[in-house]
């Protein structure tokens, strides 16, 4: 009780100078982070986050499949074989030669007042068969242009064959026609019931494929390189996706793990970059038209009918009611025209 010192230590507070002030400040601000120049001219982000820039190649904008105005790969190999005079022969839109009416090409079926010709091949919704003869036509050229005969042990069909008689010894030296190719991805599609955008999908990962790896499709590998397109474009595209044991349903002498390490070794190829922007997806469907039309596979048109305007008119209308409710929703004013006041609203197409 009558002790001079007590049992808890008390200390005066410290007086802070302007000396200790000033040095403490200092030091801070040589440990604060600041941002390095980069050699490109960007400024380095700050923390451990990753800036979407930094993470993005510098030459995207040289890879079709991530740009939407770079142009596709398939089709620069086309222009090369028209200048290399390798352009396939004319198919059935040839005519025979006839005695009587002499040699000569099929005319364009051209509309006119009473009858308008459309194909069925929209870009939401291509046609099948169509699309499947062109994305063939499009990894013939890529095939018949290549500039290596490099081949991946993963996609090589001697060491990996699809089939139990294996391959020949010169499986490698002979490029498929295009006929043997559409056979091979109609089986696939047809067995495992996928619809036409998986097969434009398919082809955007193959010339991803081929610029990531920096490797070629040849003879020997076009095979195993076109069935893990449409396995990865399958699974991303469809709601109900194929699992690999279904493809080895329909390739009866394939193992699942096979399929398994196709797919993986293929997704490592693509460095996991599985997304198909939709201005990506509407340029590898416009090509495709393009290339159909320079050899000769145009999509048939045929005499649009009274059921078929009425579906297209009901589409047309649906999205220009929904351009309109976005327009109102931003505040904006839209007068209604008559056409869209009647009720009994008329196709103006004349049809035969």
């Amino acid at each position: 009780m009558g002790a001079n010192q007590s049992c808890c230590a008390y200390s005066s507070p410290r007086t802070v100078t302007k000396k200790d002030k000033s040095k403490r400040d200092k030091e801070k601000l040589n440990e604060r982070y600041e941002p390095r120049q980069l050699a490109n001219g960007k400024e380095e982000s700050v923390g451990n986050l990753q800036h979407i820039s930094e993470r993005e190649p510098d030459d995207w904008e040289e890879d079709p499949s991530l740009h939407p105005t770079t142009e596709t790969i398939f089709m620069e190999k086309s222009k090369q074989s028209i200048r290399n005079g390798m352009v396939r022969k004319r198919s059935q839109m040839q005519l025979a030669n006839s005695q009587s009416l002499g040699d000569f090409m099929t005319l364009k079926k051209a509309s006119s007042c009473s009858t308008i010709y459309i194909d069925d091949s929209t870009v939401s919704q291509p046609n099948l068969k169509n699309t499947i003869k062109c994305v063939s036509l499009a990894i013939y050229y890529h095939i018949k242009n290549r500039k290596s005969e490099t081949i991946l042990d993963i996609f090589d069909e001697k060491n990996h064959p699809l089939t139990r008689e294996g391959v020949s010894e010169d499986y490698n030296k002979y490029n498929p026609d295009h006929r043997q190719i559409y056979k091979f991805i109609r089986t696939l599609f047809n067995a495992a019931q996928l619809t036409a955008e998986c097969a434009i999908i398919t082809l955007v990962y193959l010339e991803r494929l081929l610029t990531y790896g920096e490797i070629d499709i040849c003879p020997g590998s076009w095979k195993r390189i076109t069935l893990g397109a449409i396995l990865l474009a399958s699974k991303v595209w469809d709601d109900q996706a194929v699992w690999n044991v279904d493809y080895c349903q329909i390739l009866k002498d394939l193992t699942v793990e096979d399929m398994n390490e196709l797919e993986r070794q293929f997704l490592e190829l693509l460095q996991f970059n599985i997304n198909v922007p939709s201005s990506v997806y509407a340029k590898y469907f416009f090509d495709l038209r393009t290339l159909a039309e320079a050899n000769d596979l145009s999509y048939p048109a045929e005499p649009l009918s009274k059921e078929r305007a009425q579906k297209l008119e009901a589409m047309s209308r649906f999205c220009e009611d929904r351009i309109s409710q976005e327009i109102l929703g931003n505040g904006v004013k839209r007068s209604n025209s008559l056409d869209r006041i009647s009720s009994n609203r008329r196709s103006v197409a004349i049809l035969s």
